[in-house]
């Protein structure tokens, strides 16, 4: 029960009246007095009160709302009045209402059976038919059993107690995770355009696609293949190098930017299609920077687009639904930049659940590490049948140099397209620009946030600036340029795009340009255009890329690989803002950005171009290629960085032919499930099936057949662990392989059927025979406890690695 009162202003037509008409469940009492509000003039004001009864209910906002009771979730205004249209487009708020049920052991099969299935759930719990089609957004029936609907916590809840119901969790948004790129991985133009790679089909889930940029032209192509069971969503017209195309948007919720269609009006989406599988394009180039031959991975390739991404985020449920339809599609590879904030659970993480069903159908997903780097512990997407990218840098870096008025020349970071012609204009620090009318200080200002600083001061001027921002407070008060440094940014390793001439510097170097501004009366500076410098340390893993240990399952070693992911060249939409600045109106067709946003679609490029060499060959089988033929990073170059880089970057031409592979079924993931201690009832979640463990026995995670070792040891225990793997011979026949392993002198290594020297040889008559051995990691000494008086959780990281080439030396 409750009361309220309201007072309205008229802001329509004089002599006006309005009728209060109120909609709401059968079980709600709700009265107004008065229920008629007369007007006389403009700006005249009526107050109304409303008296609500009955048990309280959670309102699901869905419509156009002025006045709405929170128990009774009202569709429609409340008060109408006869010459009023307040239709001024469906306001919608995020809310965690949207649910997501996983259902098995329903009889029905096929799309519109199991559609009805759902809507007779729904039915049962909401009352009528019309409740039920409201409320379903996606019927999941096409690759496995789901759906996602509009649902109060209650409802949700009765749900899960219905029988065949075996999850149903809360939707929630997740965040979006090349002219160089692919000659660095020695991936060069002669040794792409393999006939069968036409065949090859790379879906991505993303922002969506602009299907008129070069890199998608489909002139030479022909049909799609045969296999291809996919289609065109609406607004959006299919090529036969774009052949599919679909958008999701559950909440229904549209921001001005967003275009309801599979066309992308962010780039992000545009980008990593094209890194994975564009076409070639010469004299490609963002401003002159950056200029050659662009072009994916596979550039023969076809792709299809599942658009689940707009400018507030990628929901839950859209991302399960362009799973189920890229699943039964027929695509080959799926790419998917994108990701929570932090490590979900299996069975609370729609890419671990999607991308399980997609290896059971044959189709390798390729996953961002995530941006959340350098801390530890902070990879997501780390699901074994899946395959975990990090983000390294490539031998060319973006500088961006400054000169002061006393002559000396400071290189900073950044992609700066703007030419100030080596014109100096008045260099000024941020603290002494500060907007005093609006109650900023020298506190704010000095950061150049937008407002903070007058615009009187700042025109016409270069703007120091104390941290990395995006340059709008600048730009917005007529500020020339910006040179910014920021403390928490000691050694800049990737560059952004600004929306004006501006640099990154280190913040030994901003000390310097303030001590020049402080120690000069009349500062001058110029900041040249970028310029592309030989970056001799590549690769290396860039300071974002999260980094493992894996926060689920610790003895499996995640990321998995890392590849190029900073600094990258391709496709951009035209209407999005090239920098990060999201008022940025230029207009570009090539970007330079950088995130495992940027290496993951290069996996996913290695990963069809190892499928179109390998057709049949399982997902394991392509992510056990990649893993064990990666390029071994050097340790020295970036100590107690284990974790960040997995099995080292990914050489997709050796991964055509590496050997052996770690083959591991379906089975073996479930039965590895079983043994992390998930019972029947939480296996279903993830396999949407009637799949049973058949045994309790825990066991160790080692015991998959997984590409990578991992030890996970807690405080004061021994090193110790017997990892069991086998192998398949997918090279040639009769062949011998010698195993070499180099470690720290504290661990040692052991094996059976080893050779003296750490050596084995197997001699295999048959192309794809098997063959096992145990590795044994021990050691004398135990894992190090935390010293007396640390406060802080203690990790202590030791790496070795395992070689198996061929020819045997005994």
């Amino acid at each position: 029960m409750g009361t309220f009162t309201r007072t309205v202003t008229n802001v329509g037509a004089a002599n006006s009246t309005y009728t209060a008409n109120m909609y709401m469940p059968t079980m709600i009492s709700v009265t107004i007095e008065p229920s008629v509000l007369t007007f006389s003039y403009v700006g005249e004001t009526k107050t109304f009160t409303v008296n609500v009864t009955g048990p309280a209910i959670s309102q699901q906002p869905d419509g156009t709302h002025m006045v709405s009771s929170y128990s009774a979730p009202a569709k429609k205004p409340i008060f109408k009045g006869p010459s009023l249209n307040h239709k001024r487009g469906v306001i919608k708020r995020h809310q965690s209402h949207n649910f997501t049920s996983s259902t098995w052991e329903i009889s029905p099969k096929g799309d519109a059976s199991l559609a009805s299935a759902h809507h007779s759930m729904l039915h049962k719990v909401l009352g009528s038919p019309s409740s039920a089609k409201e409320s379903l957004v996606h019927s999941y029936g096409r690759s496995f059993n789901g759906f996602a609907a509009k649902l109060t916590k209650e409802e949700a809840t009765r749900i899960s107690d219905m029988q065949g119901v075996v999850s149903v969790i809360p939707n929630r948004q997740y965040k979006l995770h090349t002219t160089r790129s692919w000659n660095f991985l020695n991936l060069t133009v002669n040794k792409v355009g393999a006939p069968q790679e036409s065949n090859v089909i790379i879906g991505l889930l993303d922002t969506g696609i602009w299907p008129e940029h070069p890199s998608f032209n489909d002139t030479g192509y022909g049909p799609p293949p045969a296999k291809w069971k996919g289609t065109c969503g609406a607004n959006f017209t299919c090529t036969n190098k774009i052949i599919g195309a679909r958008y999701y948007n559950s909440d229904g919720e549209y921001y001005e930017t967003d275009i309801p269609s599979p066309r992308d009006s962010e780039g992000h989406g545009t980008h990593t299609s094209s890194t994975a599988g564009g076409n070639e394009v010469s004299d490609a180039s963002y401003y002159g920077l950056a200029e050659g031959l662009a072009r994916g991975g596979v550039p023969s390739a076809r792709i299809a687009v599942y658009k689940v991404c707009w400018s507030f985020g990628c929901g839950l449920a859209d991302i399960l639904k362009a799973f189920d339809d890229a699943i039964a599609d027929g695509v080959d590879i799926i790419s998917v930049s994108l990701g929570g904030d932090e490590p979900d659970d299996y069975f609370d993480d729609p890419i671990a659940i999607g991308s399980f069903h997609a290896m059971r159908n044959g189709i390798l997903t390729s996953n961002s590490a995530g941006n959340s780097g350098p801390f530890p512990v902070s990879a997501s997407n780390v699901a074994p049948w899946s395959l975990t990218v990090a983000a390294s840098t490539i031998d060319r870096k973006f500088v961006a140099r400054l000169q002061l008025g006393n002559g000396l020349i400071l290189t900073g970071i950044s992609i700066n397209n703007f030419d100030l012609n080596g014109a100096s204009y008045p260099l000024i620090w941020g603290g002494s620009a500060a907007n005093y009318t609006i109650g900023s200080s020298s506190d704010y200002s000095k950061y150049c946030i937008p407002g903070a600083m007058s615009t009187d001061v700042v025109a016409g001027k270069i703007v120091f600036c104390e941290a990395l921002y995006d340059g709008s407070g600048i730009l917005l008060a007529n500020g020339i340029g910006t040179i910014m440094a920021d403390v928490l940014v000691v050694d800049p390793d990737f560059a952004f795009n600004f929306p004006l001439p501006a640099t990154l510097i280190s913040p030994e170097d901003g000390h310097k340009v303030l001590d020049y501004i402080r120690s000069t009366d009349y500062p001058t500076a110029t900041i040249f255009v970028s310029d592309a410098w030989e970056d001799a340390m590549a690769p290396i893993v860039v300071s974002f890329s999260s980094r493992g240990p894996n926060a689920i399952t610790p003895d499996i070693l995640k990321p998995d690989i890392t590849a190029p992911g900073v600094d990258i060249l391709a496709a951009w939409s035209p209407i999005a803002p090239p920098s990060i600045y999201y008022d940025d109106k230029r207009s570009t067709l090539f970007n330079i950005i950088s995130g495992t946003s940027m290496s993951c679609p290069h996996a996913s490029g290695a990963a069809a171009y190892v499928k179109a060499v390998h057709p049949n060959w399982s997902p394991a089988a392509i992510k056990s290629a990649l893993m064990t033929t990666a390029h071994v990073m050097d340790p020295r170059k970036q100590p107690d960085l284990e974790f960040a880089y997995g099995s080292g970057q990914i050489n997709p031409v050796a991964a055509r032919d590496p050997g052996l592979i770690f083959d591991i079924s379906e089975s073996d993931y479930i039965n590895f499930l079983c043994k992390q201690g998930y019972n029947t009832s939480t296996l279903r979640l993830v396999t949407g099936d009637n799949s049973t463990c058949t045994s309790t026995t825990p066991g160790r995670a080692w015991d998959l057949n997984y590409p990578s070792f991992s030890l996970y040891v807690l405080d004061g225990q021994k090193i110790s662990g017997t990892f069991t793997r086998t192998v398949t011979n997918v090279g040639a026949a009769n062949s011998t392989y010698t195993a070499s392993v180099f470690m720290p002198t504290t661990i040692g290594v052991t094996g059976r059927a080893i050779c003296p020297h750490i050596l084995i040889c197997w001699t295999d008559d048959l192309i794809h025979s098997e063959k096992s051995t145990d590795l044994q990691f021990h050691s004398s000494q135990s894992c190090q406890e935390p010293s007396h008086g640390q406060t802080e959780p203690f990790r202590q990281d030791t790496s070795c690695s395992l070689q198996l080439h061929p020819g045997c030396s005994l």
